[in-house]
């Protein structure tokens, strides 16, 4: 699904749905186009494999506080997969920005579908018109919501891997986040343990959000909403927050937002910078996920340029800490010992960098190949008698995994003209990655974004950040359907 805004060129698409939907009162295709150039009006589509399924739009005159929704229509063949919903988020946003504090809209008193949409959205019948929509003679009730200019306190809670994470803000200030991390317990298995994460989740859940409470100086009821990870992640991890979050929901009657972990990756931004400045490309590197995004929009355009097609970075950081001995998390000690050494002693592959495997993997990475490079090249030294020298070993391991990384993030910097780089996940830690991203994005005059460590790492701050720009831009709320996806894709922010 892609939403953007409309332009004369979609006209005869939006005609053929208009005509589809609205048989009987359809607007003239003179009228449609005259609505897409003014001035006063923002239209946008929907997309579907470049097909337009969608439209809407909105009507705001300058120096009025009340905008007008003048239409909306998705195909019949896509309704009830959430289109609507988006479309309507697109133009409460809109509103917003244009500084409207109401909205009107009039719908047919015979469409209780197209009601319980608006009523999600706060809408509430305000009056009827008799015999409006003619040449049927059927009832348009008006329909009214106010837009919300406060600052809402949310609450997030993540629990996608081995941390448990609640975080609270206020708009984009953040007032709290607390981590608790189940790491010992996965060292003595040499890594996550999907059971032991999700036990250690449920044991963690209340002490957390009683300490976020208390760092916050807030009580439960301050909270205006709460928003929870459901994917991606570990599905039992997952199933665990998203219950909490749930039952919060029901006990205190506040709304639920499902947000995308990734998403809140590049969210962790704006509690660091005050906002995310798009475009941007973003790098999350971390033990579950290596993604390389362009996001032209936080809230409704987050495009999965590439990602990792085996083992993610972290990963490959455990398992290569595993052959040289070093203990779990691999990352930490793979940093300390490769400070001794030099990163060009051995050169292990760069995978899916070669001329034959960018077309297809342009963006991108593999690190399974990087993985058997280094465990072949301990076992031939240890079979030939010879000595391993650890720290050339894990420099020249962690200066081919950041040259990939950095290499491939600048390039789609330079290729989608995008002039900044933010990186998430918990691998940013890793000294070597940083240092070599600021040498590279200075040369090339990209803007480097890394957040605080704390906002790096996952953290319930960054899911609630992601959901109080849902509610300020008045996206409606999650209904309590929603469940665990364990490959949740980046494109939906919201489920």
């Amino acid at each position: 699904m892609l939403i953007r805004e409309a332009t004369e060129k979609d006209l005869s698409g939006i005609m053929a749905l208009e005509q589809e939907c609205f048989s009987n009162d359809a607007w003239s295709e003179d009228v449609m186009n005259s609505e897409l150039i003014a001035s006063h009006t923002f239209y946008v589509v929907v997309l579907e494999d470049e097909k337009i399924i969608g439209y809407a739009g909105l009507s705001k005159l300058p120096g009025s506080n009340q905008a007008d929704i003048q239409t909306i229509a998705t195909s019949p063949s896509v309704r009830g997969k959430g289109y609507g919903r988006a479309l309507m988020n697109a133009l409460t946003a809109k509103a917003k920005e244009l500084s409207a504090t109401e909205i009107f809209l009039e719908v047919r008193a015979d469409n209780t579908t197209a009601q319980k949409l608006y009523e999600m959205f706060g809408f509430t019948r305000i009056g009827i018109r008799k015999n409006y929509y003619q040449p049927d003679n059927v009832d348009a009730f008006v329909m009214k919501t106010s837009i919300n200019t406060k600052e809402p306190i949310v609450l997030g809670i993540e629990s996608s891997c081995d941390e448990t994470g609640i975080g609270i803000v206020r708009g984009n200030q953040l007032l709290a986040n607390v981590i608790s991390s189940s790491m010992e317990q996965h060292a003595i298995f040499g890594g996550v343990v999907p059971e032991v994460a999700a036990r250690a989740h449920l044991e963690a859940l209340t002490p957390v959000l009683d300490e976020a409470l208390n760092k916050a100086n807030i009580a439960l009821d301050d909270i205006d909403a709460i928003a929870v990870t459901n994917g991606p992640g570990l599905a039992g991890a997952l199933m665990v927050g998203i219950s909490a979050a749930k039952a919060l929901s029901v006990a205190t009657g506040k709304p639920i937002y499902a947000v995308n972990h990734l998403v809140g990756h590049v969210a962790a931004d704006i509690l660091a910078n005050g906002e995310v400045a798009t475009p941007t490309i973003a790098l999350l590197v971390s033990g579950g996920h290596t993604s390389l995004l362009l996001v032209r929009d936080l809230l409704n355009d987050v495009q999965l340029l590439g990602e990792t097609i085996d083992d993610a970075a972290g990963e490959a950081f455990d398992k290569v800490a595993r052959v040289l001995g070093l203990p779990y998390p691999g990352g930490p000690q793979i940093d300390r010992v490769a400070k001794d050494g030099n990163p060009s002693a051995i050169r292990f592959p760069r995978g899916l960098s070669l001329p034959k495997d960018m077309a297809e993997h342009r963006y991108d990475f593999s690190f399974s190949g990087l993985k058997t490079a280094v465990a072949r090249h301990v076992e031939v030294l240890e079979d030939r008698g010879e000595e391993v020298n650890l720290p050339d070993v894990a420099a020249s391991f962690r200066e081919a995994v950041v040259d990939v990384l950095v290499s491939k993030a600048i390039n789609a910097c330079k290729e989608n003209g995008v002039p900044r780089l933010l990186l998430g996940g918990g691998v940013t830690a890793n000294a070597r990655l940083r240092e070599v991203a600021a040498k590279r994005c200075l040369e090339e005059g990209i803007e480097l974004r890394i957040p605080p460590f704390d906002l790096c790492t996952d953290n319930g701050a960054m899911i609630a950040v992601l959901g109080a720009q849902l509610i300020m831009s008045g996206a409606a709320p999650s209904n309590l359907s929603f469940g665990a996806n364990s490959t949740l894709q980046v494109t939906k922010v919201q489920s």
